[in-house]
């Protein structure tokens, strides 16, 4: 009898957990998901079709970079009640706190315009003009925010995060391509990369634009904000830290997947195939599959990139107005009603409204900024990190969830990385003669 009560009662605890666990679920998971955006599989696109598998090693390193930066948002928010715009203001005063929202107002706007790039490129693929897909995303968009729930919101959004997932069978399919490499050649790009021009800018170019699209700025305030409007609190940071880990592997293994289908169906092609955007990916993929695949492997590119535009404007420009509201002191919350929080949702409508009105501009450099926005991005991204470090080390606020000493050696590591790359990117381009210049890769 007393075996039958023990296991009952660790069955009811376990259940009890799961459904804590069921219930904190989102942040961590929606976070990293939509930082696989439009521009990110533009990225990793371009990743797979100039250097094949050769960057695949990177994500041993941005896959556990993006759960250390992340998990501190979960801390933060969860101790302080706070969103990370209200808590830089609080810790750092006014000017540092402008400073940030700068910083992220800029890069968001920026990165707002190419999600609308790959969505309206996404559906032109259908045959469905850029004015239409502007004014029907707009109109999706808003609907969802100004449902009043913030539980509404995630769900949905979860909902579109399952879409993210049909990039895997895209390379499954790209791996059987006549000519494609075996799969050895594919675990050769995370221990043996080769780039036979060296250390050329384009190289580094490539390497910062994947850090740029996997750990940026608007997450951090994005999560941090989340944590707050769903709620949550000290005991749900365990489940907290899983949620974001399992998001940060879930966003690295599609973009390995991503760079996998490149990789195998462009880069190893003779002659090789290259692409400056996920939309020519798209068009390219389509001759080379097995017959019958074709047609499917361009439609679901273009399904993967509408949805991953999607997903990116959404929380982007989320991450925007949640921010801008605790600044102003604006009611800021998805639980507020739109007579209860005007200026939150106004806020949200321009942000959508005037980056989307850049694709519709004739002529635009749309690939060009595409790949600018995501190195824009990591060189934005340190002061964020340290700010972030900083609020994490302050003993009085976080109490026992102060940064651990591993946990401050990680992600200080992280910030010195990003530093340093940055740094060395701007002296190629300052000073080129310093570097092996090529173009490409192999």
């Amino acid at each position: 009898m007393y075996w039958i009560s023990k296991s009952i009662h660790q069955f009811n605890r376990a259940r009890r957990q799961l459904l804590i666990f069921l219930a904190v679920l989102g942040p961590g998971i929606i976070v990293m998901v939509a930082d696989n955006d439009a521009g990110g599989i533009s990225t990793y696109a371009v990743t797979g079709s100039r250097y094949g598998f050769n960057f695949l090693w990177v994500f041993f390193l941005l896959i556990p970079m993006a759960f250390y930066v992340q998990e501190m948002t979960v801390r933060l928010g969860a101790v302080t009640k706070r969103g990370h715009a209200q808590a830089i203001f609080e810790g750092f005063g006014p000017l540092w706190g402008w400073f940030s929202i700068f910083d992220l107002a800029l890069i968001n706007w920026l990165t707002l315009v190419t999600e609308y790039i790959g969505m309206t490129e996404a559906m032109s693929i259908f045959g469905i003009p850029p004015v239409l897909t502007f004014l029907v995303v707009t109109l999706i968009l808003i609907a969802i925010v100004m449902s009043g729930q913030y539980w509404t919101f995630e769900k949905i959004t979860l909902l579109f995060c399952g879409f993210n997932l049909v990039y895997i069978p895209a390379a499954l399919w790209a791996m059987k391509i006549p000519g494609a490499p075996g799969w050895g050649e594919v675990m050769k790009g995370f221990y043996h990369p080769v780039f036979p021009g060296g250390l050329t800018t384009d190289v580094i170019f490539v390497l910062m634009a994947n850090i740029g699209t996997t750990i940026t700025a608007w997450q951090v305030f994005f999560q941090q904000s989340a944590v707050v409007d769903k709620g949550m609190d000290i005991h749900d940071i365990n489940f907290g830290k899983v949620d974001t880990f399992f998001g940060s592997f879930l966003t690295g293994l599609v973009a390995i997947f991503i760079i996998i289908a490149t990789g195998a169906a462009l880069h190893y092609h003779r002659p090789p195939i290259f692409v400056e955007d996920a939309t020519q990916t798209a068009y390219a993929f389509a001759p080379l599959m097995p017959q019958g695949h074709g047609e499917w492997a361009e439609r679901l590119f273009a399904i993967g990139l509408f949805d991953a535009g999607f997903l990116g404007a959404l929380c982007i420009s989320l991450s925007t107005t949640w921010a801008l509201g605790e600044v102003f002191g604006w009611a800021h919350s998805l639980n507020k009603s739109v007579r209860e929080a005007p200026w939150f949702y106004v806020a949200y409508l321009l942000l959508l409204l005037t980056a989307g009105a850049v694709v519709l501009i004739p002529g635009a450099p749309l690939i060009t900024i595409t790949m600018f926005v995501q190195v824009v991005a990591v060189t934005l991204l340190p002061p964020t990190l340290v700010f972030l470090i900083l609020l994490l080390n302050d003993k009085p606020t976080m109490g026992e969830h102060v940064n651990t000493r591993w946990q401050n050696l990680a992600n200080i590591s992280i910030t010195v990385f990003v530093i340093v790359v940055s740094t060395v990117f701007a002296i190629s381009v300052i000073m080129p003669q310093w570097f092996s210049i090529g173009r490409g890769g192999g």
